[in-house]
């Protein structure tokens, strides 16, 4: 593998470690362990931290989608591999 794939590689999966651990924060985190704080504050009714577990981690994943795309297309121009 020559050294353009293999920055483009590295690069690839530093976007996803770092997209997965924000997942990873939001939906474990915020969602189990620490549900208990977050749910001293309340938002349209329901405990934060409930809403984390429920809703909060699902919207998150879908956003950070479409961040992994917007750098993707960004990364496929930087080596000339967008169609």
């Amino acid at each position: 593998m020559d050294h353009s794939k293999k920055q483009y590689w590295q690069i690839n999966l530093r976007y996803l470690i770092f997209l997965l651990a924000i997942w990873f924060f939001i939906s474990y985190g915020c969602g189990i362990l620490w549900a208990d704080f977050f749910n001293e504050f309340q938002i349209a009714g329901f405990p934060l931290g409930f809403w984390f577990a429920q809703q909060g981690s699902i919207y998150v994943f879908v956003v950070l989608i479409f961040v992994y795309v917007i750098l993707m297309n960004r990364l496929d121009k930087r080596f000339d591999l967008d169609e």
